[in-house]
């Protein structure tokens, strides 16, 4: 997805105060609706977890089928990502940002009421695909919106930690909601976001697109979301049902095929979707692979510590919610601290070393057992790696776009959306449903957790490799406004 430096818009532009220090009403008004979004499609990749055995059995979802409650959002959600993101820079992004909100606020109401599986799922994969929408033309119009300088870097750094904050309450609330109402309530819960944001937002976003207004790389979009969407759909039922079926080798070879095709395409592509100059830039390649993994790791292990809190030592969904509720407040103590560690020994060495925490401190979990103690180790465990995670994002993200031309940084940054999306995307299918279709719920665990471990320790020698020693000086402190 690449968003441009010059913009048009069809709305009077933002008065920003002076040096950006200040930030006006309007502008508090737009960071407002902009990071309420956000946050709202933060909640919903976590406020369910903790819900699904009690999902499950109000719906009649075996316990195998309960990844595709979050499958069925995350498939749209990143086979989706770049088609919106250019769809928006070509035809209007604040016009898709509100299709978006509706979309999910509708969607939301639907798995609210939904009266069987095949409802609820629908509901969930529309969610997702609003999502989509709203996540990248949400970015763009906040980029767009602020100038670049301090009034722009506050209003990312708030909406990051909003981002971060959206997920912890999430775990939290969808607990509280599924014990003292029911798990439909965290669905509820959503869709009175999209209501409370809706409303707000077309008197306050300007409408922004690329001025040239470059022909859509249609065969490219058909490519990598055809692609995306087989193989994680293949990867998915070859977890549950084994590689033998027919409609898991056939979907497997087509995502294969179709994201081979893609590359082809966007090496030829006029106005690509993806630069592939970019993607063979050192920091931009092996940055985005500890992104990929960080995500897509951590994802898997909510996932299954969810099922084993509540299904091995008995946890309510409100207890359960609470174990997260402290990763989720020690992940906000590594944001106050990431940047300083950053400062002091560069993003590279920062990416490499929080992955492989985050690798040893899953590997602790392999020590989970039937016993109630077990909670305090998980609890432990969970927050610690969860800690190393925030410092992986924030470094893989600085990463990715050091070095990087400005004309080109929308294009970097775009990179660092998708891989965020892809990785929530392909954790469960390729991981969780280990333990799901496992005849023991433990051991399946047991081996999720001990595969996560390996495929991060792995990244972090990889991504040490790939990115070699770093010669350049480390962030300096003022630069990331520690001063």
């Amino acid at each position: 997805m690449a968003i441009d430096t010059t913009e048009t818009t069809s709305a009077s532009p933002t008065v920003h105060s002076p040096l950006g220090t200040r930030l006006s009403t309007r502008d508090k008004l737009v960071l407002f609706v902009l990071c309420a979004a956000q946050f709202m499609v933060a909640l919903d990749f976590s406020v369910l977890n903790v819900a699904l055995p009690v999902l499950g059995k109000d719906l009649g979802m075996s316990q195998s089928a309960l990844q595709w409650a979050v499958t069925a959002f995350a498939l749209p959600s990143g086979g989706f990502l770049l088609l919106f993101g250019r769809i928006g820079d070509l035809y209007g992004r604040r016009r898709l940002f509100l299709t978006g909100l509706a979309l999910f606020g509708t969607a939301s109401l639907l798995a609210t009421f939904a009266w069987d599986p095949a409802s609820f799922l629908t509901g969930r994969a529309l969610q997702g695909l609003g999502a989509a929408a709203i996540v990248p033309t949400g970015m763009s119009l906040l980029t767009t919106t602020f100038p670049e300088g301090p009034a722009r870097d506050r209003a990312l750094g708030i909406s990051g930690t909003l981002l971060s904050l959206g997920f912890t309450v999430g775990m939290v609330a969808g607990g509280v909601l599924t014990d003292v109402l029911s798990w439909r309530s965290t669905m509820g819960l959503l869709s009175v976001f999209a209501l409370i944001v809706l409303p707000l937002a077309p008197s306050l976003l300007p409408e922004s697109r690329t001025p040239d207004r470059p022909r859509l790389d249609v065969p490219g979009a058909v490519t990598v979301t055809g692609g995306l969407l087989a193989l994680i759909y293949a990867l998915s039922t070859a977890a549950e049902r084994g590689f033998g079926g027919t409609d898991v080798i056939v979907t497997l070879a087509a995502g294969v095929l179709l994201l081979a095709a893609f590359v082809y395409v966007e090496s030829r592509a006029h106005a690509p979707l993806v630069s592939l100059p970019m993607l063979r830039r050192r920091t931009v390649a092996w940055g985005n692979l500890g992104g990929l993994v960080t995500f897509s790791m951590m994802s898997t292990v909510v996932f299954v510590l969810t099922l084993y809190l509540q299904e091995t030592l008995g946890l309510s969904a409100f207890e359960t919610g609470l174990v997260f509720g402290v990763q989720g407040v020690m992940s906000a103590v590594a944001g106050v601290y990431a940047p300083k560690v950053i400062g002091r020994f560069g993003a590279r060495r920062t990416l490499v070393g929080s992955l492989a925490g985050q690798g040893l401190f899953v590997a602790g979990l392999v020590l989970l057992n039937a016993h109630t103690w077990s909670v305090w180790l998980a609890t432990a465990a969970i927050s610690l790696a969860s800690m190393c995670h925030l410092g992986a994002i924030i470094s893989y993200g600085l990463t990715v776009t050091s070095g990087v031309p400005d004309e080109e940084q929308g294009l970097a940054t775009g990179l660092v959306t998708s891989t965020q999306q892809v990785g929530i995307t392909i954790g469960i299918p390729l991981l969780g449903v280990l333990a799901t279709t496992s005849s023991d719920l433990l051991a399946g665990v047991h081996t999720v957790l001990a595969l996560d471990a390996v495929i991060v320790l792995a990244a972090a020698v990889l991504v040490a490799t790939g990115l070699g020693r770093d010669r350049s000086r480390p962030v300096e402190a003022e630069a990331l406004g520690l001063r």
